[in-house]
């Protein structure tokens, strides 16, 4: 029978993780949530049947809490919770930045914690889920994390020391696709075509890509390569972008998410 997990501060991502884990078979009575505003609950259990709460009824009575608040709020709510978390009960964080340290340092001793950092994608089911664990979480712990997240789409485990970059790649990904196909439409209407042409073109160019990297097993230089022939118009393109030194932009711009991550874990930045 499935455990009492409790979502708090719902907000897209806390949603779209209920709607998942309600489509995969989780009874709406066994989910609890909180949110800042009253009549915010009040939507979520019109619309997905689950059970509004306080951050102090959540921690008495769900088996799971799932802290979905931003980096910023994070103290104050442990600080809420920790006089009513009982042993063993698993909190698992969804906030970026902030190391499974932070947490063990504000609940009761022993609590195990679990670092999750989800993306967007959740809101279709194809989200990815970096997974790590905390100090006093087991393989229990861990395989509980997947199953919840594994509603929404595919899970990673890797070392917490490694969740800053997930974040920077995996977390914030898909804004960059998004920028790039932002600009891909801008230059589509610049070679005369249609807004609406030019985005269709590029989100189903987009879609296929992403199916053959999944699908084919290849490496992508090799898929670009099978794409570029010689003296044709696509390496005339990647040249182009080379020359604007897009590869470089795009390595320092997950460096500085990265770095933005880690200034979120230390408080040295808000």
């Amino acid at each position: 029978m499935p455990q009492k997990v409790a979502v708090l501060g719902t907000g897209k991502i806390g949603e779209a993780l209920l709607s998942g884990v309600i489509r995969s078979g989780w009874p709406p009575a066994d989910l609890f949530i909180t949110a800042r505003r009253p009549e915010r609950a009040e939507e979520l259990r019109v619309r997905h049947g689950v059970v509004p709460v306080t951050n102090q009824e959540a921690a008495k009575q769900a088996d799971t809490l799932i802290l979905t608040v931003k980096p910023q709020d994070m103290g104050a709510l442990l600080d809420e919770l920790a006089p009513h978390i009982p042993a063993g009960r698993l909190v698992i964080s969804g906030a970026a930045g902030i190391p499974t340290t932070f947490l063990e340092e504000r609940l009761p001793e022993g609590t195990p914690v679990v670092r999750v950092m989800t993306n967007t994608p959740a809101l279709v089911d194809e989200a990815m889920s970096v997974i790590s664990a905390g100090t006093h979480a087991s393989a229990q712990h861990l395989a509980h994390a997947e199953e919840i997240f594994g509603a929404v789409g595919k899970t990673l485990r890797v070392p917490e020391s490694q969740q800053d970059a997930a974040t920077a790649l995996s977390g914030s990904g898909p804004a960059y696709f998004y920028y790039l196909v932002e600009a891909m439409t801008d230059a589509g209407i610049l070679l005369g075509l249609p807004r609406d042409k030019a985005h269709e073109l590029i989100v189903q160019a987009a879609i296929g890509a992403a199916v053959m990297l999944r699908d084919s097993g290849e490496h992508p230089v090799k898929l670009r390569e099978n794409v570029t022939s010689p003296a044709g118009t696509t390496i005339n393109a990647i040249r182009e972008l080379e020359n604007h030194g897009v590869r470089a932009a795009l390595i320092a711009a997950l460096e500085a998410a990265r770095d933005r991550s880690r200034e979120l874990a230390s408080g040295t930045s808000t």
